[in-house]
């Protein structure tokens, strides 16, 4: 049984998770997937033009120069080794390909779930540039748990953006979240999540979700911010067990380079992709677990509610092979 048919079979009961990613991923099949196939049909035999084309192709759909090359590498030694002359037969290859390089640098993925626990609250740190869908991506997030039965607690930290904390308070009530917010634009970031922590111990809150100024122009104010911030919730004796970069997946390696800025700031634990659904270079993903070995935890396939899903590198291939 072929690479396609096995994944296929392994999802072939099609729950709600396989049809989100495979709608979602709509726009990537047909750029990437679709191309490959093409190329495929033009050339009978594979021989270095082959190659190269492949190689414009995973650069154009955001991969990245390193993460093409390393690919292409890897592909052409298992042609050479499995005596491999027929093209037709390199779009299962490649995907294999694939699937095989994000788990060697991946194992976890299991981890990408965000864990919860029944003597303290699970505390998470949004950071992302402004634009980015950073806001209404934590009321996704919120969502997803309040609908687990999870008591959650939203923190307007990002004192600055003018209409944060009311865009904030919109969504909270939508999702039927808390929130808590300060009544005074540009009011110490620190100075709201010491009160937003004040209310989670007397109310007992599973998660409580803090969302933060979407600022890198100036990295050092930046900086001794968020050492404030974290001064703060150690003080309060509360864990921070997960800082999460959001990125816009349309603007490809832009996006990586905003990463590379705020993984040199602090220690993102994982990132949430928005916008997958809008954008034709699903290679962005990949491009991003090899250049930054940061895990995409989430990514966002619609504009629903429910429509942010936890990553999976299998499902992301799925929903890009979907007509194969």
């Amino acid at each position: 049984m072929g690479f396609f048919a096995k994944l296929k079979e392994k999802f072939s009961k099609k729950d709600k998770t396989i049809e989100t990613y495979d709608s979602g991923l709509k726009e990537s099949r047909k750029a990437f997937t679709n191309r490959i196939n093409k190329l495929a049909k033009k050339y009978s035999k594979i021989n270095e033009e082959f190659f190269e084309e492949l190689e414009e192709i995973l650069v154009s759909s955001d991969c990245g120069i390193s993460y093409t090359y390393k690919i292409i590498g890897e592909l052409t030694d298992k042609v050479k080794k499995e005596k491999i002359s027929n093209s037709e037969e390199i779009t299962e290859i490649l995907f294999d390909t694939i699937l095989e390089d994000y788990v060697s640098t991946s194992p976890n993925e299991e981890n990408n779930e965000i864990k919860f626990y029944e003597d303290r609250p699970t505390l998470i740190l949004v950071v992302g540039v402004n634009g980015v869908g950073k806001t209404t991506t934590i009321a996704k997030l919120a969502n997803r748990y309040i609908k687990a039965g999870k008591k959650t607690l939203l923190i307007a930290a990002d004192t600055f953006r003018a209409g944060a904390k009311e865009q904030l308070t919109y969504w909270s009530e939508k999702v039927n979240a808390d929130i808590v917010s300060s009544n005074k634009e540009g009011s110490d970031p620190s100075s709201v999540i010491y009160d937003g922590l004040e209310r989670a111990k007397k109310e007992k809150y599973d998660l409580i979700i803090i969302d933060t100024a979407g600022r890198l122009q100036n990295k050092a104010n930046l900086m001794a911010e968020l050492a404030k911030m974290n001064k703060v919730i150690t003080k309060e004796g509360f864990i921070l067990d997960e800082t999460l970069l959001v990125l816009d997946a349309t603007t490809g390696q832009n996006g990586i380079a905003q990463a590379r800025a705020f993984k040199d700031l602090l220690s993102i634990s994982g990132i949430i992709l928005t916008k997958m659904d809008g954008t034709s270079k699903g290679g962005i993903i990949l491009a991003i677990n090899s250049e930054l070995k940061i895990p995409v935890k989430f990514i966002g396939l619609g504009e629903k509610m429910e429509d942010l899903e936890l990553f999976s590198i299998e499902k992301y291939i799925h929903g890009l092979i979907e007509n194969e």
